[in-house]
C-alpha cells in the first residue's frame, strides 16, 4: 500500500469512524467485505468516486443509494477462483472416499473397510457460472466429472459448462446431479435459491456444496432436508449468519461439513488482494478504465461472451 501512500491521503479507519473519515474522501477500500457500516456512513460520502471491496461478492455494499449513485465499484474477481475450486474438489473427494468416516475410525482405532465412491463419472451441477462456477467447472471436468451450469440464461456448447441452462430451469436439472454445487452471487433474484423444492428435486444420494453465499440456501429448509434424508450430505463453507452460532444443528450432524468461509483464503491471498486494489488505484489516477467494474445493478462483473470462449 506504500504506493497509495505516497499519492494520497490515506485514512485508515474502522466501522464507527467511517463516517468521519468518509468526508472529503475520493476512493475507499473496503477491505472487511462482510462490514454493513458503509450504508449507515454514506450520508458523509459527500465526495466519493470510487470503491473498491476486497472479495468477489459484492453484496454487502449493494445498499441502494450506492447502487443508485454515480460511484463506480470493483471487486477482486481473479484472486479467489482456483483456490476455491480446488476447495470443491477437496469436498468433493472427501464425500466419495469418506474421509470423515476413515478420521473418525482412526481415532478410535477401528478397523473398518468399506468401499468408496468414483468421482470419475459423477454429474456436477453448478449454480452460478462466473468466473469462480467456471474454474470449479474445469476443475471437476479433469478428474472425469461431467457438469453443467445454470446460470442467469441458458446457452450450449460453452467451452467449460458443455450446457448452461437458465435459473428457471433449476429445479429440473437437479434430478440429474451428484453434486450441485452453489458458487452464484447473491442477489434479489438468487436469495434463497435452494429451498425446500429445489432440495426435494434431488437425489437421495446427492450432496449440495455452497461456497457462494449462506443466503442462496435456505437453511432451516436445508437442515429439514438432512434429517429426513432427502439429499445425502452437505458442504457448507458460507452462512446466512457468520459465525455459525454454536446452536446451530449444523455442526453436529453427520453428513455436513462446515467450514469457516475459507474456501477462496489460501497462504498469499492477503498479498494479492493488496496488489490488485494497487493496480486499479494506480489506473483510477492515470485515469484508465478500471479492472473488474461491477453492473450494480445485476451484482457481479459481467463477463462478455466472447471471453467464455477463450
Amino acid at each position: 500500500m506504500r504506493e497509495v501512500e505516497r499519492g494520497a491521503d490515506v485514512r485508515y479507519t474502522t466501522a464507527d469512524r467511517l463516517a468521519g473519515d468518509l468526508r472529503g474522501a475520493d476512493a475507499l477500500l473496503v477491505w472487511d467485505f462482510r462490514s454493513s457500516a458503509l450504508e449507515a456512513a454514506w450520508p458523509a460520502a459527500d465526495a466519493l468516486r470510487w470503491t473498491h471491496v476486497a472479495s468477489a461478492g459484492v453484496d454487502a455494499v449493494l445498499f441502494p443509494a450506492l447502487r443508485d449513485s454515480d460511484v463506480v465499484l470493483t471487486n477482486s474477481r481473479g484472486v479467489f477462483e482456483g483456490p476455491v475450486a480446488e476447495y470443491v474438489l477437496g469436498l468433493v473427494l472427501a464425500f466419495a472416499k469418506d474421509l470423515a468416516g476413515t478420521m473418525a475410525a482412526q481415532r478410535e482405532r477401528r478397523w473398518w473397510y468399506r468401499e468408496a465412491e468414483r468421482v470419475d463419472g459423477a454429474t456436477a451441477v453448478i449454480v452460478g457460472t462466473g468466473p469462480i462456477g467456471r474454474a470449479v467447472a474445469r476443475t471437476l471436468r479433469a478428474v472425469g466429472m461431467r457438469v453443467e451450469g445454470v446460470g442467469r440464461g441458458g446457452r450450449g456448447h460453452d467451452p467449460d459448462f458443455g450446457v448452461v441452462h437458465g435459473l428457471d430451469a433449476l429445479t429440473r436439472r437437479l434430478g440429474h446431479a451428484d453434486y450441485v454445487v452453489v458458487a452464484a452471487p447473491l442477489t434479489a433474484r438468487t436469495t434463497g435459491l435452494v429451498d425446500a423444492a429445489a432440495l426435494a428435486a434431488m437425489k437421495p444420494s446427492a450432496r449440495l456444496i455452497n461456497v457462494g453465499r449462506g443466503a442462496l440456501v435456505v437453511t432451516a429448509d436445508l437442515v429439514a432436508a438432512l434429517r429426513a434424508g432427502i439429499i445425502a450430505g452437505a458442504a457448507l463453507d458460507v452462512f446466512d449468519t457468520e459465525p455459525l452460532p454454536a446452536g446451530s444443528p449444523l455442526w453436529s450432524m453427520p453428513n455436513v461439513l462446515v467450514s469457516p468461509h475459507m474456501a477462496g483464503d489460501v497462504v498469499g491471498h492477503l498479498p494479492m488482494l493488496a496488489a490488485l486494489f494497487v493496480d486499479n488505484y494506480g489506473r483510477w489516477r492515470r485515469g484508465l478504465p478500471l479492472r473488474n467494474v461491477v453492473d450494480k445493478y445485476l451484482g457481479y462483473v459481467p463477463v462478455p461472451a466472447a471471453a467464455t470462449r477463450d
